[in-house]
């Protein structure tokens, strides 16, 4: 994308932008929180184009934010992993439209709430000529199982796409030591201003708790219907659990409970305070490795158990990446067992996660608006 001239909107009010996370799973929308809380406390003022169960989360953890409905692209997984990527492939047609279509409703939004920077996190088609787009993605090279080939065309397709905002930010570190390889660091970059903006986490490590009985903690997570197929496996796992776990069962919007037992204790979602102090004391972390969870991790130095959601390449590259690197112990789901991952984990030698600072979205999010909105930043009043 060409250029735009620095945004001058002297005299306007306070700045305002449109953040739009993508709807697969809920960690494109719990990433989001802690850019959006950036971007309040530098004043802006904010909106959110989501669905319904992103609407549920978010209102729960901001103040002062007003929600726009848009739809999601709604996609689903295969039961099997050796099918996941065709039934995505029969869906592009699907994601297409979505992209068309939310691109059309930001040109018709734009016209009555004039907005000055739209924030899509992976959502393609949320860019518009007069406004600052900024895409957040840690994925700039779309791992294949099958072909190379289709893995460069694809990364193409990506780029394309990219290449029509403003700028990337990419939720990693610079250089040789990050924690998504060649997702976020591949030979060939996009023609576009990239940022890296480190790992963003809506977990604050605390150290009152170091001293607190000690938990193991499921987190449940991702798209359907592996959220579900996962789910039941670590039931049947902790039937005869005799220790202290906590699960996270990661449906916001989902009245229906399971009863909690003596040792083990069942929520459908936590708010960011209650899961920071309950994953602070945390043995061990089981969990799926999606990436905004693997930043909660790293945010927080746990040891963790990552079991890659079958059939998503992503994951299961990132379980690899990760596990090489000492970073987490990976263990596919075929082979999932509590009792022996937990064994293996007490044997396994794991990084220490402390070298990764923890503020770098925080100055990225200061400096973009220093270098553009200096002149109408505004202190949150609410903060002091």
């Amino acid at each position: 994308m060409p250029a735009l001239e620095k945004i001058n909107i002297i005299g306007k009010g306070r700045v305002r932008v449109l953040f739009a996370p993508l709807d697969w799973g809920l960690g494109h929308t719990t990433r989001c929180l802690p850019i959006i809380k950036a971007f309040q406390s530098a004043g802006a003022e904010i909106t959110i184009a989501c669905n319904e169960k992103q609407t549920v989360l978010l209102q729960a953890e901001l103040e002062a934010v007003r929600f726009l409905p848009l739809r999601g692209y709604g996609l689903r997984y295969s039961r099997s992993k050796y099918f996941t990527w065709f039934i995505i492939a029969l869906q592009i047609p699907k994601i297409l439209t979505a992209i068309n279509r939310e691109k059309k409703w930001l040109s018709s939004i734009f016209q009555t709430e004039g907005f000055d920077v739209v924030i899509s996190d992976n959502r393609y088609g949320l860019h518009h000529p007069s406004l600052y787009s900024i895409f957040i993605s840690h994925q700039l090279r779309v791992r294949v199982p099958f072909s190379k080939w289709i893995e460069n065309l694809l990364q193409k397709w990506n780029y394309n796409f990219i290449q029509q905002f403003s700028e990337c930010w990419i939720p990693d570190f610079e250089g040789a030591s990050n924690l998504a390889g060649d997702l976020s660091h591949p030979n060939r970059l996009p023609a576009v201003k990239l940022k890296y903006i480190g790992a963003v986490s809506w977990c604050k490590k605390m150290k009152k708790y170091s001293e607190e009985p000690k938990v193991l903690v499921v987190i449940i997570s991702g798209p359907e219907p592996q959220r579900t197929i996962f789910e039941k496996i670590v039931l049947s796992e902790l039937n005869d659990w005799n220790e202290s776990a906590v699960v996270l069962r990661g449906l916001p919007a989902t009245t229906e409970t399971l009863p909690s037992t003596r040792n083990v204790t069942f929520f459908n979602h936590l708010h960011s305070i209650q899961l920071s102090e309950l994953i602070n004391r945390a043995t061990y972390i089981v969990a799926r490795s999606g990436y905004s969870t693997i930043m909660d991790i790293v945010a927080l130095q746990k040891k963790s158990i990552l079991i890659p959601t079958p059939g998503q390449t992503e994951q299961e590259y990132l379980g690899n990446w990760l596990m090489e690197h000492k970073f987490c112990l990976s263990i596919t789901q075929n082979n999932f067992s509590l009792k022996n991952a937990l064994s293996q984990a007490n044997q396994f030698e794991y990084a220490d996660l402390s070298k990764f600072p923890t503020d770098q979205y925080e100055n990225a999010v200061s400096s973009f608006m220093r270098e553009h909105f200096k002149e109408t930043i505004q202190p949150d009043v609410s903060k002091t």
